[in-house]
């Protein structure tokens, strides 16, 4: 069964990092908890749609994207 979770967390890293952007600046940019940007990106944190469009606008993608396998 596939891990959605872990997805997210795979999309959210790697577009930040091609962004060149810290956890920490996206936390802030995106007006989220910095320990919670981490969960997401270790799959451990399931974000509503809401997170995820907050991330996706910073990141410059659409929210699909951060769940597209």
């Amino acid at each position: 069964m596939l891990d959605w979770s872990e997805v997210v967390g795979k999309n959210v890293r790697r577009y930040r990092t091609e962004s060149g952007l810290t956890q920490e600046q996206l936390a802030l940019d995106a007006k989220l908890d910095l320990t919670y940007v981490g969960g997401i990106e270790r799959g451990v944190r399931n974000p509503s749609i809401l997170v995820l469009a907050k991330i996706a606008g910073v990141l410059g993608v659409e929210p699909a994207d951060l769940i597209r396998r």
